[in-house]
């Protein structure tokens, strides 16, 4: 079938799977996951693991646009008062998650040390991507939504510091004595500085373009062809795209005055992507995982889950955060996702032995994580009293200024 057909079908039947969800009053993430699960392997075949990686190609834009999109988040005048908590918080939940999911894991089911360490490394990561749509699907404000993007976006970091140490403690314990221990240290401060610092560069220009675009179209081509840049040099050079693309987001919040257009044209753009990017992902899951995975897999996802909300809820206790954060951050960081899925290439690499198992169990965790994640999310805002705050606040915001514009004309 012709490629642009296959793709207006995607997002046709992802558009459909969106009202289907609301209708139910699910977030429209959960819709095209579901809608893309009928088109994959495991029902109509629609879509094929050759047909995956031709669209891996809007797989790598959509992440990249989300990671952008969760750069503007870190506002630094915001970060002074909320950094130091916001990084207690992330490590708390990370280390939770790694802790619980190893003692399960080697403790309880008695699997290999090599294959706990790196499972249970790979369990800090969070898919940004559901949680961010569903906080803008809800139009969500206030204080764990303003807590929740930072440490998504975080955790990522810590994630991928837990990996490559993990990665090490394994490949050392199963005899493979060439993957060094400073050598781990060595390619994690080239991947994580590397990004961070090109991040920055690109970051910079795009303000300078912004500053002299002349209009709205002019601005969004640059803005994606920043966003372009960034990830395709990020492949290129072995970096991490998602850290690079957040970066370059901070970078523009923070030195150009009027950013909100930025990331606006951005996000004007970024909806059907949003839509192929999770129907396609709703079509990589195959349900015959669930045979094979077993009470390991299981244990994974129940480990990872409790490790999550455990860890977030003992971080925000330590800060002395806002009852609502502490009660439901942790609600908000079940998704897994791309991240992970991108660590396994890894695994496959320097554990070949243990790759089909993590993989499996990994699979089984996103299928389940993906499709119950924004279910989650949207919880943990409902129930802290955030939905529609964002529209509550710009009319508050429009409000005083007409209050201002008004009391000047009195006085004149």
């Amino acid at each position: 079938m012709n490629f642009l057909l296959k793709i207006s079908i995607v997002i046709f039947v992802g558009i459909i799977g969106g009202k289907a969800a609301r209708v139910f009053k699910l977030p429209n993430v959960s819709g095209y996951l579901v809608a893309g699960l009928f088109l994959g392997p495991s029902f109509l075949q629609f879509i094929s693991s050759s047909d995956m990686e031709s669209f891996s190609v809007i797989n790598e834009l959509a992440l990249a646009v989300i990671a952008f999109s969760i750069g503007n988040e870190f506002v630094i005048k915001d970060m002074l008062n909320l950094g130091k908590s916001i990084v207690i918080i992330t490590l708390a939940e990370v280390v939770g998650a790694i802790v619980i999911v190893f003692a399960v894991m080697y403790y309880l089911l008695n699997q290999p040390f090599a294959f706990c360490i790196v499972i249970a490394s790979m369990s800090a990561a969070t898919a940004p991507a559901a949680t961010l749509l569903v906080i803008r699907q809800y139009n969500a404000h206030g204080p764990l939504t303003k807590t929740i993007l930072p440490v998504v976006a975080l955790d990522d970091v810590f994630g991928i510091i837990a990996f490559g140490i993990a990665m090490s403690l394994a490949t050392l314990s199963s005899g493979q004595q060439d993957f060094s221990i400073v050598q781990m240290f060595h390619g994690l401060v080239i991947e994580i500085g590397g990004s961070i610092l090109l991040g920055l560069v690109l970051g910079f220009i795009l303000t300078i373009f912004a500053k002299r675009s002349s209009g709205r179209d002019e601005l969004q081509a640059a803005s994606l062809m920043a966003i372009g840049i960034a990830t395709g040099i990020s492949i290129s050079l072995g970096l991490s795209p998602l850290l690079t693309c957040i970066m370059m987001g901070t970078t523009v919040v923070n030195t150009l005055k009027k950013s909100k257009r930025v990331f606006d044209s951005v996000n004007d753009f970024a909806s059907p992507v949003y839509i192929l990017f999770f129907t396609l992902a709703g079509a990589s899951l195959d349900l015959s995982i669930l045979v094979t995975v077993g009470i390991v897999g299981v244990a994974y996802v129940i480990a990872r889950a409790g490790g999550k909300m455990l860890g977030a809820w003992i971080g925000s206790k330590a800060v002395k955060a806002d009852p609502n954060i502490t009660k439901y951050l942790g609600l908000g960081l079940l998704p897994q996702g791309g991240i992970s899925i991108g660590l396994l290439v890894l695994v496959r690499q320097q554990l070949p032995e243990y790759a089909v198992a993590i993989g499996t169990i990994i699979m089984f965790s996103v299928l389940i994580y993906e499709v119950t994640g924004p279910i989650f999310a949207k919880l943990a805002i409902q129930k802290a009293g955030e939905m529609d705050q964002l529209e509550q606040k710009d009319k508050k915001h429009i409000q005083m200024k007409n209050n201002v514009v008004h009391a000047s004309q009195s006085y004149d």
